[in-house]
């Protein structure tokens, strides 16, 4: 009886064997080497960055503000200075602030000819105290308070009104047409700003 059939067959039983033990520790290997792969660093935005990219931060332009104050308080002056040459030259007196609003708002009064020409320059379309440098300068003045934040502007449109209301009071009746259209522009323009609408 031959029995080398038997035994070639445990041989190679044998080289399959190792082979196969050979290959499960590559695999092991493969696997761990991945496993320590997929552990390595792994990037997670923290909350605070997310944050810091998202939300602007606004702070109030005070040296715009100042300036703004500073430029309206010397237009009025030269305007209180017209009236004050306006209301002495026709040999009133003036005691009391709100005498010059019921004053003006009497219409009772002559004017010569330089202040006429003064006034109706500085109201003209293009003048100082015109409709759209007024409504652009109280917006301007709302943005530099707010350092531009659009979600102020509902609570400084209210601000502006209550100072019309006030005007209103002081001047003793409806304020006349142009500070209408000045307050109309103005509405209009914070109300623009909230809506996130430029120019």
């Amino acid at each position: 009886m031959n029995v080398n059939g038997v035994t070639g067959s445990v041989a190679a039983y044998s080289v399959y064997s190792s082979n196969a033990k050979a290959e499960k520790e590559i695999d092991k290997k493969t696997d761990t080497s991945a496993e320590q792969a997929n552990d390595g660093v792994i990037y997670e935005p923290s909350k605070d960055a997310e944050t810091t990219k998202t939300a602007k931060t606004y702070t109030a332009n005070t040296e715009l503000v100042n300036k703004l104050k500073a430029d309206a308080e010397a237009r009025t002056s030269q305007l209180k200075s017209l009236v004050e040459k306006l209301i002495t030259g026709q040999g009133n007196a003036i005691g009391q602030s709100d005498d010059i609003w019921s004053f003006l708002r009497t219409g009772n009064f002559t004017v010569d000819a330089e202040t006429k020409a003064q006034a109706q320059a500085d109201i003209a379309e293009d003048g100082y105290w015109g409709v759209e440098q007024t409504s652009e300068r109280i917006l301007d003045f709302a943005k530099a308070l707010s350092g531009g934040d659009p979600s102020k502007a509902a609570e400084l449109k209210d601000a502006f009104l209550k100072g019309f209301e006030q005007a209103t009071k002081t001047w003793g009746g409806e304020l006349p047409e142009i500070s209408q259209r000045t307050y109309d522009a103005t509405v209009k323009k914070f109300d623009d700003w909230a809506a996130g609408v430029t120019e």
